[in-house]
């Protein structure tokens, strides 16, 4: 919903894409942020065909992940969105010879930590340090 962005911009750093799907978000980050380009559907997103950016920023849904919920982990529908994350930095990295993204933020919930005995976390660790991060 734009918290990324509002975070960046108090700090001198321009916003330059977003990727959502939902009506309620777009509509709060394109009234705080009217410049953002909105891509859609992030699964048909190609890193390496969208504006290079130094600071790159997501959250996998948590709907999955969440203590609360069903515990289905990063194999759960939504917060299986968090590879492809990883998949455009990687694509990002290619096209830019290893130039961008500099830096990659993802924004977990407390659940992360715990789901799939743990090991969704070290999935998650595991793909920030994937050799085809780093050509």
């Amino acid at each position: 919903m734009g918290v990324f962005p509002l975070a960046a911009s108090r700090y001198g750093i321009q916003p330059i894409w977003a990727s959502e799907i939902e009506k309620a978000p777009i509509s709060i980050t394109k009234r705080h942020f009217p410049n953002i380009h909105h891509l859609g559907n992030i699964t048909k997103v190609n890193g390496g065909e969208i504006p290079p950016v130094h600071i790159i920023t997501f959250g996998s849904p948590c709907q999955n992940l969440s203590n609360i919920g069903k515990r289905e982990g990063l194999t759960g529908s939504q917060s299986s969105l968090f590879y492809h994350a990883i998949r455009i930095i990687e694509e990002m990295r290619c096209a830019t010879n290893g130039t961008y993204p500099v830096i990659a933020v993802w924004e977990n919930v407390m659940g992360a930590f715990s789901s799939n005995n743990r090991l969704d976390f070290k999935a998650i660790l595991e793909s920030f340090t994937n050799d085809e991060m780093y050509p």
